[in-house]
């Protein structure tokens, strides 16, 4: 009996270990197949259109990925897994989400980046929106507000697209920029010649442009592009515009106050309190600032006192010469013969007069 009993116990041990084992090998086969097709898995159910939940603020919140979206992303092109970034997921049913409502949802989530996009989340730290975030404004723009979350894109393909994101929170400064020459240029033709937002503010180290010391800098930010010899040239603009302007009181102070006290402010102005910041024109375009017609008027924003022969003494950033500005050429053409000549003239009768004076003496201790 007691032998009967121990076979018993030791067929069923073996039958326990196979189903044991059997188990195990199916649970790996499955697990391995999930890995291996982990976003096949996630949106089995995240495909569906009607996904959705509703948060604590009473908000629904759509849960919902296309499929041929998220595949024509850079991510999905990079064949990435749903767990990259969502990497609290790890079965079904997922955590529960501690949002309140959908901005404490993105601004839960949009820190995965750092994983692997290091560099550029430290660079938005030292930011103005994240200051603004750090500030308690939790509608400064993140990561995802910018570039997306699962239609995540090349940011400057096209480079029109640089201003229509930045639009989603600057849509008057996006309006004016539209119709300026750079804007004009870019969005019609994605000329690469002309700056977009991020050519002046920077990509993800956005400075804050009202400080002093963005101003002081403005001048030098502007001179990257109209000191270009080549890019100018196919547009027939002159180099000369930061030569020129800090040869004058106006840049000579701003330099100054630039190398010495920079977190000091100054009334003198830089580029863009003569031809505009987002509006800028061309030149030649009856509506721009610095145009004959208006010149004077932009001169009063500073001088309210300025008469109309004040602006006409400005000769802009272009080199006199016989076919722009003749008079002021060939006054300056005057004074470089004049004053070399004169200098000359009076070296050599120095010359002359210290030769005879040493002739003199040499004859009269010869006599």
């Amino acid at each position: 009996m007691l032998r009967r009993c121990l076979k018993l116990c030791l067929i069923a041990l073996m039958l326990g270990g196979i189903l044991w084992l059997w188990d195990a090998n199916y649970a790996a086969a499955e697990t391995h197949q999930q890995e291996g097709d982990e976003n096949a898995v996630c949106l089995s159910c995240h495909s569906n259109p009607d996904l959705k939940t509703t948060l604590p603020s009473g908000e629904e919140t759509s849960l919902y990925v296309d499929p041929a979206v998220f595949a024509a992303s850079v991510h999905g092109k990079q064949a990435q897994k749903c767990t990259a970034c969502h990497s609290n997921i790890k079965g079904y049913p997922h955590p529960p989400m501690f949002a309140s409502d959908r901005r404490d949802l993105t601004l839960g989530l949009y820190t995965a980046c750092r994983q692997c996009h290091t560099q550029q989340y430290q660079m938005t730290l030292d930011s103005v929106h994240a200051r603004v975030l750090a500030g308690g404004d939790r509608n400064a723009p993140v990561c995802t507000d910018c570039h997306g979350a699962h239609n995540v894109t090349p940011p400057d393909q096209p480079r029109a697209k640089i201003p229509t994101t930045c639009s989603q929170c600057h849509s008057t400064i996006f309006n004016e920029y539209k119709d300026s020459v750079h804007g004009t240029a870019l969005n019609g033709t994605d000329n690469p010649d002309v700056p977009s937002c991020v050519d002046c503010h920077g990509v993800h180290s956005m400075e804050d442009p009202r400080t002093t010391e963005f101003r002081l800098k403005s001048p030098q930010l502007c001179a990257t592009c109209h000191t270009d010899t080549a890019k100018m040239a196919k547009y027939g603009i002159s180099t000369n515009v930061l030569n020129s302007y800090v040869a004058d009181f106006h840049g000579t102070t701003v330099t100054l106050f630039e190398k010495q006290t920079p977190d000091h402010p100054t009334n003198k102005a830089v580029c863009y309190d003569c031809h505009g910041i987002h509006n800028i024109k061309e030149i030649s375009d009856p509506e721009a600032s610095v145009v004959k017609e208006n010149l004077l008027t932009t001169c009063r924003q500073c001088h309210p006192d300025a008469t109309a022969n004040f602006p006409a003494s400005w000769v802009g950033h272009y080199n006199a010469s016989p076919q722009r500005h003749p008079l002021v050429y060939y006054v300056q053409l005057f004074y470089r013969i004049l004053i070399p000549g004169l200098i000359g003239f009076f070296i050599v009768f120095i010359l002359l007069d210290i030769a005879r004076r040493m002739t003199g003496r040499m004859q009269r201790k010869g006599a």
